[in-house]
């Protein structure tokens, strides 16, 4: 395959993915969960799933990735303007991902707090 399929596919992937990315976390409880945390627990990884924004921001994140990351290779000796926009989407997605993923995770503890669940993670 060649490599610039590669790059593309990559980040549609990781885009992708993106929905559940934070919404997995294993809270910590100070006592024992009470009868309705596990429904609770599913209702906040809901919640924080349904959070398009984040996606939103993450696209926005490789799209800026995109843009300097081609200003970057057409000024380098090489005038790789294209390799440089892959890697530099490739980039942004990544960090725009990590960034979505901590926002979800945030939002599935604060909801589980905001329902009365003493969580300290």
């Amino acid at each position: 395959m060649k490599p610039m399929l590669i790059a593309p596919l990559s980040l549609a992937g990781l885009l992708g993915a993106c929905a559940d990315m934070g919404t997995n976390v294993d809270p910590l409880l100070d006592g024992a969960p009470n009868a309705q945390f596990q429904s609770d627990l599913s209702d906040c990884r809901r919640l924080a799933r349904n959070q398009k924004q984040l996606d939103h921001e993450t696209m926005a994140s490789a799209a800026i990735g995109a843009g300097i990351g081609g200003a970057l290779g057409e000024a380098d000796n090489d005038g790789d303007a294209l390799g440089g926009a892959v890697v530099g989407a490739l980039a942004g997605a990544a960090m725009g991902a990590s960034e979505a993923s901590e926002a979800r995770e945030k939002i599935v503890l604060n909801c589980l707090r905001g329902r009365g669940h003493v969580v300290v993670n």
